[in-house]
């Protein structure tokens, strides 16, 4: 694809939706525009406040206010992107809305390794966004025809894509590309929306692009289809006959990926996998435990813990759970309690020190007689917001208040409580 085709489809007006604006990124895929982003050095962009003066900069020294504009927008969101990319980021073009659904650089590994594993090789990735999969694919020697309706997304995954001889970039609309000769798909069906006033998530699979009821048909037409979906989906929404396996990057759910046919694991319908700095730790069930009426409870013992979010998402509470001894403290309520503190990686666990009902003016004189000036408060099933409350606790808690404290607030049947607990 030549420059100038690049230029006039990071430009133009078409649009999947007519009433998202476009992120210009015409002046960057100009010799001037690209020359100058390269030339930025690292910290150019880091801050808001960083982003403004190089701008400043880049204007007094006579650049086009255009390209300035373009440019520092493409440093600011390079910055912001090495939490997904790390080092890769620093070469791509962006777009906001790309980047709030992009995949991390080490998930987007794991999703090209089930490709590999199946003895897959052509993939078509459908919905590509920045391509972030599709680079991941690549890496790993796959075939990699990546498909992107937006015409300035896909512009910008043209440009993230050449390094990689054996990917290239379809700008068309995935539900009508041809997958003859193509062994296997993966999509990530865009969830957002953008306006003037910043990017929305959509919740309705039937309004994602491409809908989930088409994923539904290209699995049931016997090929091997991998998906990306919002972590939030209702579990009524996933299809039978799929793995689904949630996924969490230290401690935030990023997805759940559905997996079908070949690219499903046999025996697995559900799947935790937590990824943090010392390493992968994943449950596995072939059955969904929401229904928990069945679980037995204790009061609380001496130390309480909070599954992982992916773990409370694929309904592995109870597998969780397990693994320590633990016991639930209400059937309905995601925190267990245990009389010691195992280590796991599927929960953080918290020294229980005191138990006092859920009272807002008791709490506030707690906070003051004990000097409590820092309060972390979490909660599972009350209908409480944790940030005014603290407020609230805080207000009178004196300036010269220096006591650290972390509440957990939940309930056990009927009764509200607050925990008093120190993070093991």
């Amino acid at each position: 694809m030549s420059p100038d085709t690049l230029e006039r489809m990071a430009s133009s007006p078409q649009r999947a939706d007519a009433n998202q604006t476009v992120e210009n990124l015409a002046p960057v895929l100009t010799p001037e525009g690209f020359g100058l982003l390269e030339s930025l050095p690292a910290d150019a962009a880091t801050s808001d406040e960083a982003a403004l003066a190089t701008n400043l900069a880049l204007r007094k020294a006579g650049h086009d206010a255009e390209v300035v504009t373009a440019v520092v927008h493409q440093a600011r969101l390079r910055a912001l992107a090495s939490v997904k990319f790390g080092p890769f980021a620093e070469h791509m073009l962006l777009t906001r809305a790309g980047l709030e659904q992009a995949t991390r650089v080490n998930v987007a590994a794991l999703h090209a390794q089930r490709y590999v594993k199946a003895g897959l090789t052509r993939v078509a990735d459908l919905g590509c966004g920045l391509g972030a999969d599709a680079m991941a694919m690549a890496a790993l020697e796959l075939d990699v025809t990546a498909v992107e309706l937006d015409e300035t997304t896909a512009a910008a995954a043209m440009v993230n894509l050449m390094p990689w001889p054996n990917a290239r970039l379809v700008q068309g609309d995935a539900t009508e590309f041809d997958l003859t000769g193509f062994d296997a798909v993966w999509l990530d069906p865009a969830r957002r929306t953008t306006t003037s006033s910043g990017t929305s998530r959509v919740f309705d699979p039937e309004s994602f692009s491409p809908p989930l009821s088409f994923v539904e048909r290209l699995a049931d037409s016997g090929l091997p289809v991998g998906v990306k979906l919002g972590p939030g989906i209702p579990h009524e929404s996933i299809p039978a006959g799929c793995e689904a396996q949630w996924v969490s990057v230290e401690g935030s759910v990023t997805e759940v990926a559905l997996w079908f046919g070949p690219l499903a694991r046999d025996g697995v319908k559900r799947a935790a996998l937590v990824l943090a700095a010392g390493g992968a730790a994943e449950l596995t069930g072939e059955t969904h435990d929401d229904a928990a009426d069945d679980v037995e409870v204790s009061e609380m013992r001496g130390y309480l813990y909070e599954p992982d979010g992916a773990v409370i998402r694929a309904g592995l509470v109870r597998e969780a759970m397990s693994r320590v001894g633990g016991h639930l403290l209400d059937p309905h309520i995601a925190y267990f309690t245990s009389d010691a503190a195992e280590p796991t990686p599927f929960a953080r666990a918290y020294k229980v020190l005191d138990v006092m009902p859920y009272n807002v003016k008791g709490l506030k004189r707690w906070v003051k007689e004990n000097g409590i000036g820092v309060l972390d408060i979490k909660k599972r099933g009350l209908d409480v917001t944790p940030e005014e409350l603290r407020r609230t606790l805080l207000a009178g808690a004196g300036k010269k208040a220096k006591g650290k404290a972390t509440l957990i607030l939940t309930r056990i049947g009927d009764s509200r409580i607050a925990v008093n607990v120190e993070p093991v």
